[in-house]
């Protein structure tokens, strides 16, 4: 099996998991990025607002996203870059979390994918300070990106998790995560199986 799979990153406008306003996508086979994709949200009503800290971080102010799809109007475009791969974040709670909370505040079901958390996978890989993306990622030779924006941040997990399959000879993420002992996790149908049989 080769090494495949699809990296992703959001961007929230407040501090509710269902404000996602951006989102990076890295499609990777056999271990090189094949496509990639960006591109803004406009929040579910009710969690639109944006808050200074957050615009701060990432710089995207509400009248950025005004003409931007809501996430109910772009969940099948992501679904469809993603395919059936397995989704791959850092910190990747964050990040799903924001997949089944703005799904839920826009009454659309939410999609089902495994996962494997890139923040897990560093820290059985690497000997840092810090496993913070932009640490992680120069250990895995990916420096000087703009973190905090979302194409970016997708481009580091991934470039930590190609880098981690080399340096633990995994040949897909299985074996990756297997080899780190991390768990590849399900959103969507079938999570609390998943959870349940992970933690059994």
């Amino acid at each position: 099996m080769p090494l495949d799979f699809t990296a992703i990153d959001f961007e929230t406008a407040n501090n509710s998991a269902a404000s996602a306003c951006s989102v990076g996508l890295v499609k990777v086979r056999d271990g090189r990025i094949v496509d990639e994709a960006y591109w803004l949200i406009r929040p579910p009503f009710g969690r639109d607002a944006f808050l200074e800290w957050n615009v701060r971080i990432h710089g995207i102010m509400q009248a950025d996203v005004a003409d931007a799809p809501l996430w109910s109007e772009q969940l099948a475009t992501l679904v469809g870059f993603a395919e059936n791969d397995v989704l791959v974040a850092h910190n990747a709670g964050f990040d799903m979390g924001v997949v089944a909370a703005a799904c839920a505040a826009s009454f659309v079901p939410t999609p089902t994918f495994d996962y494997l958390c890139s923040l897990q996978v560093a820290r059985k890989t690497y000997h840092l300070d810090s496993y913070r993306l932009p640490v992680a990622a120069m250990a895995a030779g990916f420096e000087d990106f703009e973190h905090h924006n979302a194409a970016a941040d997708a481009q580091a997990c991934a470039a930590i998790i190609v880098h981690a399959a080399k340096r633990h000879g995994a040949a897909d993420i299985e074996a990756l995560a297997a080899a780190t002992g991390s768990h590849i996790k399900r959103l969507g149908a079938g999570a609390v199986a998943t959870a349940i049989t992970a933690a059994s």
